[in-house]
This record gives structure tokens, C-alpha cells and sequence, in this order.
């Protein structure tokens, strides 16, 4: 399967699932779904795995077990590649966001992270990481982040915007655009992708898998 684009249905197919999240709406439009959401999403997999590694694309399915929303069905799809640090994407409504990094890192990657942040010898590193994966277009993710220092740490820390951060990850929006329907969206993502790199190499260098990573 060549990757011609994504496909721009996919925006009103979301908008769609938004007000109609029913298993009876998606099995109508299941079909839709496989052609014009998902059909593009593995078209563009097959295309970045060479580089960067065994894809997965994520299930449209979302886990209500625990949660008070019991809508069935996510309002985006997204793909992973499999390392510890991994390269991500995603596409929903409001356009594509491009990621990676260690979203949910264990309690021991955290504390190896703030460890180095703490650091004034191996601060300067992360430091220039990060400022050449902001030239690119990049910010650290910062939902869920924690309101004032971790235990351990002043809130008068020089990097305390860094020790706040739960997940080690780094992501940049792309509200809807021309070129995201045409083959030139293989090149932007995987330029975008490169950028990404900078940020998983130095994790890989600087922060030790565990069982526990996720």
C-alpha cells in the first residue's frame, strides 16, 4: 500500500464521532473509518518503519473501565514506534500532533531525570537538547505536571520547570493543513520525526530502560 496523504475526512469523520459516539454511528461508518482514517495511518506506518522501527497503530477503542466518560471510541488515531523512547503521532480533529519521548516513564526514569536536571554538571547537556529540539518546533509536554517542586527539590530551583515535569516527552501541534493530504506528508513527518531523535538519543544516553517503562 503506497501513502498518497491522509486523508482530510478524517477531520469531519471525528467531528462526526464527537456528537455520534455509539457503537450503532460506528458501525456505519466502520468502513469509512478503514479507508479513510485508519487505510492512510497504516500506508504511512509501513513507510516509517524502515527508519525508525516496528509501528504500532493504536485501537479506536477506549478503555471505560475506570473512567466516568463511557463513550467507546477514541477521537483520535495514533501511531507508536516500540522503543523505550518512542516516536509518536497522532491525528484528530484539530490537526496532527507529533511527539516522543518517555510519556509515562517509571518512578525510577523520573528520578534519574530530575537527578540530571538537578545537576549542574549534566544540566548544560539537557540544557542544549532541549534548546535544539525547541528550534524545531518542540516543548516539553506539560500536562499533568506538578504545581510546585517535588519532594526534595526548592521551588526556587533555577530549572523547576523541569523538575515539575511528569512525562519525559516532547511534543509540537500542526493545525489542519494542505500539505497533510498529499505524499509531501511523508517528508514533513519524518523531518519532524528527526527532530524528535535529538530528544529520545539523549534519553537512551542519559536515562536506563526498566521493566517498569511503559
Amino acid at each position: 500500500m503506497s501513502f498518497d496523504g491522509l486523508n482530510p475526512d478524517a477531520l469531519a469523520f471525528f467531528d462526526e464521532l464527537a456528537v455520534n459516539n455509539t457503537k450503532e454511528w460506528w458501525q456505519s461508518q466502520k468502513s469509512r473509518f478503514a479507508e479513510n482514517v485508519a487505510g492512510p495511518f497504516e500506508a504511512l506506518a509501513e513507510e516509517l518503519e524502515p527508519e525508525f522501527g516496528t509501528v504500532k497503530i493504536f485501537r479506536p477503542y477506549r478503555d471505560v473501565r475506570f473512567s466516568a466518560d463511557k463513550s467507546p471510541y477514541k477521537l483520535q488515531i495514533g501511531l507508536v514506534t516500540r522503543a523505550s523512547a518512542a516516536h509518536y503521532l497522532q491525528l484528530s480533529a484539530s490537526g496532527l500532533l507529533i511527539g516522543g519521548g518517555m510519556y509515562q516513564p517509571s518512578p525510577p526514569q523520573l528520578a534519574a531525570f530530575r537527578s540530571l536536571v538537578d545537576d549542574a554538571r549534566t544540566a548544560p547537556d539537557l540544557e542544549a537538547t532541549l534548546a535544539e529540539v525547541r528550534a524545531g518546533g518542540f516543548e516539553p509536554m506539560r500536562d499533568d505536571e506538578l504545581r510546585t517542586a517535588p519532594r526534595g527539590f526548592s521551588v526556587d530551583h533555577p530549572r523547576i520547570d523541569l523538575l515539575r515535569l511528569r512525562h519525559l516527552a516532547i511534543g509540537r501541534e500542526e493545525q489542519p493543513d494542505d500539505w497533510m493530504w498529499t505524499p509531501d506528508a511523508l517528508d514533513e513527518i519524518r523531518a519532524a520525526w528527526h527532530v524528535v531523535s535529538v530528544w529520545c538519543d539523549w534519553l537512551h544516553a542519559n536515562i536506563a530502560t526498566d521493566p517498569e517503562a511503559r
